[in-house]
């Protein structure tokens, strides 16, 4: 099973790039860009459980090696090419002393999310400070397929299994609200490390063992879910980015947010024919959805370039310049290396 064999996921993962890239071109006072990186945790989640669950049904069993060999040929590649080249540039072009050995050092290492909240961004090739939401997911899977083959093998059933991960969720919650109101750390502290973020991605994990849209026959009352259910989600997930009270935003936010987009998926998948879901399989978005992930990666970096190469230009007409550049980057790095990639990840992993 691929991602484009589910209807609708394509686009969400467009949109939750705009949602990044909104923000990260100037419009962060409008346009909330941690909700996307939010979606994208939640969207990684469901997807990479959707699998193992299918694995294990065939086979009672999960292949390890197989599961992080497919990771390592999907997200180290694009990853360390983008990476590489912004040192480089760095290097060439920046003024002396911009990049350090050690803050590049935890980039390359996949802890940059802990060493950002301990040092700032200062030593990092501009533009590759996004790659904090990448370290929090390699250390997810590095642990979650274990609690997965786990849960399999001591046949827990599939409800059990949801709600043991939203009761992990709520322990990543009450850990929060202990860091914000007894040790009041930075912001940074809960919005970036793996131990206050992991259960962004796993609401979506909890979606894939039990009432999965893609695998389970729900049985939906439309009308409700339409009129009922959606609108409340739409408007937890607006009420979580309206209320600005810091407290809110840095321990509940996430936690309503997940229970929110998990009534999303659910819609945006099964109803994808509804007018509001409709635009998510369009072209246009499918197609930015297909390269969201290279997208993600060089986008701000780009953006820092054009910054200082065009710093008159409209922030509008630089937006579009910059977007237009990294999707046709964002492509070349599509068909030149995370094709040939998907073709390995196939032939090592059957």
């Amino acid at each position: 099973m691929t991602s484009r064999h589910i209807p609708s996921l394509d686009g969400i993962r467009a949109i939750s790039f705009l949602l990044v890239f909104s923000s990260h071109a100037g419009l962060e006072s409008y346009v909330p860009g941690g909700l996307g990186v939010t979606i994208f945790f939640f969207l990684s989640g469901f997807l990479i459980t959707t699998l193992m669950r299918d694995e294990y049904d065939r086979n009672s069993s999960i292949n390890f090696r197989h599961f992080w060999l497919r990771r390592i040929l999907r997200i180290f590649p694009p990853f360390y090419l983008v990476l590489i080249l912004a040192v480089v540039g760095s290097l060439l072009f920046a003024p002396a002393g911009t990049i350090e050995f050690w803050p590049v050092t935890a980039q390359f290492l996949h802890y940059s999310n802990y060493w950002i909240i301990d040092h700032g961004y200062p030593g990092l090739p501009a533009g590759t400070g996004v790659y904090w939401s990448l370290a929090v997911e390699e250390h997810f899977y590095l642990l979650f397929p274990w609690v997965y083959s786990l849960m399999r093998s001591r046949r827990v059933s599939p409800r059990a299994q949801a709600i043991f991960l939203w009761s992990i969720c709520l322990l990543f919650l009450l850990w929060r609200c202990v860091l914000v109101f007894k040790f009041q750390v930075s912001e940074n502290r809960t919005y970036m490390a793996s131990d206050t973020r992991v259960d962004s991605i796993l609401f979506g994990c909890a979606l894939a063992v039990w009432c999965n849209p893609v695998r389970d026959g729900l049985r939906l009352s439309e009308g409700r879910w339409k009129y009922c259910y959606v609108p409340l989600a739409v408007m937890v997930i607006l009420g979580s980015f309206f209320v600005r009270d810091e407290s809110f935003r840095e321990t509940i936010r996430y936690s309503l947010q997940g229970v929110a987009l998990t009534v999303l998926f659910i819609a945006a998948i099964r109803y994808h024919d509804w007018m509001p879901f409709r635009l998510l399989n369009t072209r246009i978005l499918v197609f930015i959805g297909l390269l969201s992930y290279s997208l993600y990666l060089l986008h701000y970096t780009v953006l820092a370039l054009f910054q200082d190469l065009l710093p008159s230009m409209s922030q509008v007409l630089r937006a579009g310049l910059v977007l237009t550049v990294s999707m046709v980057l964002a492509w070349f790095i599509y068909v030149a290396v995370e094709k040939p990639c998907a073709v390995w990840r196939r032939k090592l992993t059957e």
